[in-house]
């Protein structure tokens, strides 16, 4: 069973996305979104179309925040018996105000558009896995958002320096006016953050590449301001809520994106107290059209790293505390507050977008989990997403960066044990139906091999049990004692990778180098066992199965290429976008050269004398093949280069191997299919697959039962005196000894459920390990010397039960 590709959805938003134009086909940024089968399918008929196109002018103008709502206004009053007590009465003032305007002209409530009227809008959040990237220049003109003129700015002189002698003076002399002032003028409006923080009042930087902030003046003022008087902060926030309460009319200049971006790096928003505030502020960021989110995107791709960090880490602490909030009675219930959270996540995926943007990024993938979520209700979530797809219903598997990997694997697993008893039932039922007698093995899938014909007799079984593979596998080695309650299944993987990939067998290249296996490009006649080496790797993931397997991280990627199989089965699979960086993780001599070809600064076409043309030997024969039409004619320039290297690395990871991929692509998905599969990167199916090869054995040891033992018992301490003292390379043999494989799963060595067990037998026995049970069996021996001696003789011969 393979899933098929669904159509196109955007991200499900509690927020309309404001007045923006669509972006054409194949032009959207990068989606971060994952996107499950749409909940409503068809088209509009022309009512709904009229409706749209009233919707739309609604749209046209942003209303207000919510004055009516008690949230706000409640939120705002609990919050005065901490440290910001003047609010409530100024933002009732504010409201009364804005109710009244609020009556005349706009809804005093964001509207939730339609659903149909909503799904073809582009979504805002960006992913690693789509192709194509395009700034806002690159729309065209008629998709473009108008822009209206920018009021003139204030004239504001005050430098950092004048700002910073201010303090210090204040700081001395106890008078802290000069710097209310400035704080209070500031914060009052747009307009006036605007004035103090652009690095030139009479220049519009209406480009994405430089947003024309002031950013020191900006970390000065912000660092300084935790550090001023209750009043002083009090003006700060009163300013913010002054600006985000102005009556908005249309589509936002390029000033209130520079001002949304000051006001994020706001460091009070890391106190509860503040976050009604916040969220209003998440809200409108929200809320922005598509083109001002890019903007938004590029010019967050410029602040250092670690306020960009802090910037995450304050959106992440956010939305963990409206989840499970410390003092529920801080922050307004929240059945009034429901937009808090998709506002929220909206805008950390801007982020999440800039930090993709940039090779290497700012910062790691993994600094946007929030382990918050692995506490939630995961499978509720995942089951959301896929039934409601684009529709209102909010699930944070939209957003599937923020769902960290251990998370991430629960979802898999429990979505792989509900495949397989769903198989396992409709086996039952067929049986039964027939009115033949039940057994077990049906439920299973049974594979039964001979260790000297190790990998025939296991592609034979894969080959003839396809319709079985969802199936729970059991394995079974003939003419041996073992019953595989999971040992027996984790060495039938290790020894059969092993095999498979050494390179006798052909299928696949080992390089030295990079100390990693790539597909041979040695055309066949046969490519079914690629589809099956495909199928053993996805019945690891099926069935959370470890494996020694060197693939670089290019063949993850092409392997989410795409992460749902397509309907069309001529559509081209496993084809990625590939850079120099790619090919120096597989080949890294070779890309080193054409990186040298690329910064030559001689005449490359008299130097090098090369076409578009590549050379390569298969079983002893040198073919030729051209990377373009006419490409042994072309001549390789200064001028075109940059494409002959391009070409050349697309040949080398995409075209050659093409086929070889492809069964591969479709053995791993005919196994692991499942939409679970669209949260997930590149990366991480990499640590589903493999695990991680970090090992910690200070973990370990932390991590570890006894049974007969007590861990300061003097043995239990020679053995890990023992352990720790060990190389890389016994670690691992100690690990594949005891466990059955030499990686660490995704929830690291406590998820190993190691065991160490005594053994009352003689001391001259060596170690025995139950694989099946992560359980380590050892002799009591009365020296350091004798127990190293013994494990390391135990762990370096450790496979086969030794039975015939």
């Amino acid at each position: 069973m393979s899933l098929q590709s669904p159509p196109a959805a955007t991200a499900a938003a509690d927020l309309p996305p404001g007045p923006g134009a669509e972006l054409p086909p194949g032009a959207e940024l990068n989606q971060g979104s994952a996107e499950p089968p749409s909940a409503e399918e068809g088209g509009e008929g022309e009512e709904e179309q009229e409706e749209e196109g009233e919707k739309q002018k609604e749209r046209e103008k942003l209303p207000p925040i919510p004055s009516a709502s008690s949230a706000a206004a409640g939120g705002l009053e609990r919050g005065a018996k901490n440290q910001f007590s003047t609010f409530s009465n100024f933002i009732t003032t504010i409201n009364q105000k804005k109710e009244g305007i609020g009556n005349r002209n706009s809804p005093t409530q964001l509207v939730m558009p339609n659903i149909k009227n909503v799904r073809d809008l582009p979504p805002i959040c960006l992913d690693v896995r789509q192709k194509q990237r395009i700034s806002i220049d690159t729309l065209p003109q008629e998709l473009k958002a108008p822009i209206p003129p920018e009021p003139p700015l204030p004239i504001r002189t005050k430098t950092v320096k004048d700002f910073q002698d201010d303090v210090e003076k204040a700081k001395s002399s106890g008078d802290w006016k000069a710097v209310h002032d400035f704080y209070t003028t500031t914060f009052d409006s747009f307009l006036e953050i605007n004035a103090a923080f652009k690095k030139d009042a009479n220049s519009p930087f209406n480009t994405i590449e430089d947003s024309g902030i002031n950013a020191k003046f900006v970390n000065v003022v912000y660092d300084a301001l935790l550090n001023t008087p209750q009043d002083v902060q009090k003006s700060v926030l009163k300013g913010v809520i002054n600006g985000l309460l102005q009556e908005w009319t249309g589509p936002r200049t390029k000033d209130d994106l520079r001002a949304y971006c000051i006001l994020l790096q706001n460091p009070q928003f890391s106190n509860t107290s503040t976050y009604v505030i916040y969220a209003h502020l998440l809200r409108q960021i929200a809320a922005l059209t598509e083109a001002d989110h890019h903007f938004l995107v590029h010019w967050s791709k410029k602040i250092s790293q670690t306020r960009f960090k802090q910037l995450v880490d304050r959106l992440l602490q956010f939305i963990s505390l409206r989840l499970f909030p410390a003092k529920p009675e801080e922050f307004p219930p929240m059945v009034k507050c429901t937009w808090w959270i998709p506002s929220a996540a909206k805008v950390l995926a801007l982020f999440n977008a800039a930090n993709c943007l940039i090779s290497p990024p700012i910062i790691s993938y993994t600094d946007f989990y929030n382990s918050t979520l692995d506490h939630i209700d995961l499978m509720e979530e995942y089951h959301n997403w896929q039934c409601y797809g684009n529709s209102h219903r909010f699930s944070f598997c939209q957003y599937p960066f923020i769902i960290s990997i251990a998370a991430k694997k629960v979802i898999i697993q429990r979505d792989s044990e509900q495949q397989m008893i769903s198989i396992a039932r409709q086996s039952l039922v067929d049986k039964v139906s027939r009115r033949q007698k039940p057994d077990m093995n049906m439920l299973f899938l049974n594979v039964k091999v001979r260790r000297t014909h190790l990998v025939s007799d296991s592609l034979d079984e894969l080959a003839r049990k396809r319709a079985d593979l969802k199936k729970k596998l059991k394995v079974t080695f003939v003419g041996e004692a073992g019953l595989d309650m999971g040992g027996l299944t984790k060495e039938w993987f290790l020894l059969l990778i092993r095999q498979i990939f050494h390179p006798d067998y052909g299928m696949f290249t080992y390089h030295k180098d990079s100390h990693c296996h790539w597909f041979s490009s040695f055309k066949c006649d046969n490519y079914s066992e690629f589809r099956l080496i495909g199928a053993l790797m996805g019945l690891a993931v099926y069935n959370s199965i470890t494996l020694d397997i060197r693939f670089p991280p290019c063949c993850y990627k092409k392997l989410l290429s795409p992460p749902i199989v397509p309907c069309d089965h001529n559509t081209l699979v496993g084809i990625c976008d590939v850079t120099l960086d790619d090919l120096f993780q597989i080949m890294p001599e070779l890309a080193h050269g054409l990186s040298e070809l690329l910064s030559y600064e001689g005449n490359v076409e008299e130097d090098f004398y090369s076409t578009f043309q590549v050379f390569q030997e298969e079983f002893g024969v040198i073919k030729s093949y051209n990377l373009k039409p006419n490409g042994d004619k072309i001549p390789v320039t200064n001028q075109n280069r940059k494409e002959y290297v391009q070409l050349y690395v697309d040949f080398l990871l995409n075209k050659s191997i093409y086929k070889q991929f492809a069964a591969f692509y479709y053995g791993f998905h005919s196994v692991c299919a499942s939409y679970a599969l669209l949260l997930l990167r590149p990366e991480e199916v990499e640590i589903l697959v493999c695990g991680s090869p970090e090992l910690d054995m200070s973990a370990l040891q932390r991590s570890t039962q006894y049974e007969g033992y007590q861990k300061t018992d003097l043995t239990i301490r020679y053995f890990w005196d023992v352990v720790l003292g060990f190389s890389l390379d016994l670690q691992k043999k100690l690990l594949h000894f005891a466990t059955g494989s030499d990686r660490v799963p995704v929830g690291g060595m406590a998820d190993l459920n190691f065991k160490i067990s005594k053994s009352e037998t003689s001391t001259n026995w060596l170690p025995v390990a139950h694989t099946c049970f992560n359980q380590l069996c050892l002799p009591p021996y009365k020296s350091k010397k004798e127990l190293k001696q013994k494990l390391i003789i135990g762990i370096s011969n450790a496979e086969g039960f030794g039975l015939e």
